[in-house]
């Protein structure tokens, strides 16, 4: 019995020799890939900064984009002013000043050295000249008469600097006057007896607290760009802002070189002992950051303090962009409802109340995990209106830029109205739940 001839097709990419190369192939992409680092943070150390510290913060958010020795309490020099221009904000924001207020100069304020507006007692001043006086031109008299006129005396304001550095989260800060100088330097009768020590603070404190003002008093902005003024209409000169990084010196002979797009503060400072130091705030293309030097060596008119500054401004806006993590109005992967009481219905459909943006390396992206969802009762009452706040969602990501663990939480707001329900149906869900549980605590018994 003949049996019948079978040829079988050999395909040349499937011949022994063949596979073996492709598998390896396979298996070495596999391996580069494996291999591959994750993407990393832009490269800082270009960056080449002097100074003993620095910082750099997204305005927005507080996110820490760069720091170099951010911790460490050094001396902060004129600085300081922006705790007392955050604290008469303050005072004007709850109606405890007025900006048209008229204040009387006393002996303290009139004896300070330094920046000043030549301030003598009996001198009478709005609340809003004084201010301008201290965030355009870095009067010490200035800041110490409103320090005065918020606490009843500069000693009384500093323990108020103290205590809300605490609030604002402010971990390496410690304040004695309102103005940053050094004890030695105060009038003498008005040294602060209650509180040891000198005034420090950190560049990561002094940037929480330039976060605060810009988001808390953003009209703080509105003084602190103005390139210019005369104190009194019989002033021969005007007094000058100390930030030459001001956009508005682009086209200022001695300052261009220093004029940087978007920048409308916030604060220098310098002393022999503080070096130089400057906080500053850019905007650009809807994103504004926050940028701090300490510790700058060289003169106080050398500028080198805004060049220091720039390239942290260049170093974030170059390398880094704004991305959504969590759009507004997204529902929350497996908590896409919260449980509700006595409503038409026993769950309520509940959506984020606005995005989760954070800054990222520019090309980058991460990948949100859910940490924590937090109803604000549970379960919640009806009834509900849409957009009421139900809860809060907490989510969790890697900063690219630092490594770190961060956590960004967002209200929860309903989706959609649900109104109470109507006895019978109570009573039929009440019985209904009453049986649920009669039945399940039998098949417990078994």
């Amino acid at each position: 019995m003949n049996r019948p001839h079978t040829t079988f097709y050999r395909s040349p990419l499937l011949s022994p020799t063949r596979f073996i190369a492709l598998f390896l192939a396979f298996a070495i992409l596999l391996a580069t890939f494996a291999s591959r680092p994750a993407a990393a943070a832009p490269d800082a150390s270009g960056l080449q900064l002097l100074g003993k510290s620095a910082i750099l913060m997204d305005a927005a958010t507080g996110q820490i984009l760069y720091q170099n020795n951010a911790a460490e309490a050094l001396p902060p020099a004129s600085m300081t002013k922006m705790m007392t221009e955050y604290l008469v904000s303050k005072a004007v924001k709850e109606g405890k000043l007025d900006w048209k207020q008229t204040i009387t100069v006393q002996e303290n304020a009139a004896k300070q050295i330094g920046s000043r507006v030549f301030l003598a007692v009996g001198d009478k001043h709005t609340v809003e000249e004084l201010y301008i006086a201290m965030a355009v031109g870095s009067a010490n008299d200035a800041t110490v008469q409103l320090a005065e006129t918020v606490a009843g005396s500069e000693e009384a304001f500093a323990k108020l600097m103290n205590d809300t550095a605490k609030e604002l989260g402010m971990k390496d800060s410690h304040f004695i006057n309102s103005t940053g100088l050094d004890r030695a330097d105060m009038p003498e009768a008005y040294r602060p007896s209650s509180i040891d020590g000198e005034t420090v603070m950190s560049a990561r404190d002094s940037a929480i607290l330039a976060y605060h003002i810009i988001n808390d008093y953003p009209e703080f902005l509105e003084h602190s760009k103005i390139p210019s003024f005369k104190f009194r209409k019989t002033d021969k000169d005007p007094v000058i802002n100390w930030n030459w990084m001001l956009a508005t010196n682009k086209d200022v002979t001695n300052f261009k070189k220093f004029a940087y797009p978007g920048v409308d503060g916030l604060k220098t400072g310098h002393t022999s002992k503080a070096g130089n130091c400057f906080t500053g705030t850019s905007l650009q293309n809807g994103t504004r950051l926050i940028a701090v030097v300490m510790g700058v060596p060289g003169g106080v008119n050398d500028g080198k303090r805004f060049l220091e500054t720039a390239k942290l401004f260049d170093y974030g806006f170059n390398n880094f962009e704004k991305k959504t993590l969590v759009a507004a109005k997204s529902a929350v992967p497996e908590h896409e409802t919260l449980k509700l009481k006595k409503g038409s219905k026993t769950k309520l459909p509940v959506i984020t109340a606005k995005d989760i943006t954070v800054m990222l390396p520019k090309g980058q992206a991460v990948e949100p995990t859910v940490a924590e969802v937090k109803p604000t009762a549970d379960p919640l009452l009806a009834p509900v209106k849409q957009g009421d706040k139900v809860g809060t969602v907490t989510y969790k990501y890697k900063d690219p830029a630092t490594q770190e663990e961060k956590l960004a939480t967002v209200d929860l707001i309903a989706a959609e109205d649900v109104k109470k329900a109507g006895w019978f149906t109570l009573l039929l869900r009440g019985i209904a739940n009453f049986f649920s549980g009669l039945f399940k605590g039998i098949v417990n018994l078994f």
